[in-house]
């Protein structure tokens, strides 16, 4: 169990040292690589929360990434050989993903999972997540389950140009560029469901995330 300190999953105060408190919960939503976690971490500079020490901060940055679902023996294989779909709203623990987001808009302390891409599985290891005032929830389908969706005070939508997203994607798969912490493929060529042209695309991606946005951020 770890506590966190740096980009994802920065905690706050521990707290013993603060009071509890129910936090601004807002919902990061956007297209693969559509620039959500950039967009985070621009709130935190604007909130004057980059340079303060973990434990003081008060905003955290929570991915949805962390909440895949365990895979059977069959879905790791078939992710392996970059035949599984991360971009299905089934790939996720819902359940798990409620629950821990219910305890942090209680003010709660919660452990959040960590999932490794490189081995496609859940690792034992948690990061600990003390109260804050503002929690910052990002993920491709953040916005589509409704009991998630109804717990946000605030949504935003980040919109870029699909032909960005793609290169970008394409350099993830390469393993040319991904931030620490966040995903990767291990080479892999993820489902072809995650590219706008595919019938399934705009269903699972798109409609579900910009019906339910307050605000759509539109990056170039």
């Amino acid at each position: 169990m770890a506590s966190a300190g740096g980009g994802d999953c920065e905690a706050a105060a521990p707290e013993a040292d603060r009071p509890h408190q129910r936090p601004f919960l807002i919902g990061v939503s956007g297209g693969t690589a559509s620039g959500k976690s950039t967009v985070c971490e621009k709130i935190m500079e604007l909130l004057g929360q980059n340079e303060v020490d973990h434990r003081q901060r008060k905003l955290v940055i929570l991915s949805q990434d962390r909440f895949y679902k365990v895979l059977t023996p069959e879905q790791k294989a078939k992710a392996l050989k970059g035949q599984y779909n991360f971009d299905h709203p089934d790939a996720f623990d819902n359940d798990l993903m409620h629950r821990t987001l219910k305890n942090i808009v209680e003010g709660k302390t919660v452990e959040v999972p960590t999932y490794d891409f490189v081995t496609h599985s859940r690792l034992a290891e948690t990061t600990v997540v003390y109260p804050a005032d503002v929690v910052l929830f990002e993920g491709i389908l953040v916005f589509y389950s409704q009991e998630v969706r109804d717990m946000f005070h605030l949504r935003l939508f980040v919109d870029t140009d699909s032909d960005v997203r793609l290169s970008r994607r394409d350099q993830e798969i390469c393993g040319c560029d991904h931030p620490s912490g966040g995903r990767q493929h291990g080479g892999h060529q993820p489902d072809r469901a995650a590219h706008p042209g595919h019938p399934e695309w705009r269903h699972l991606q798109v409609a579900p995330r910009v019906q339910w946005a307050e605000l759509q951020e539109d990056l170039p």
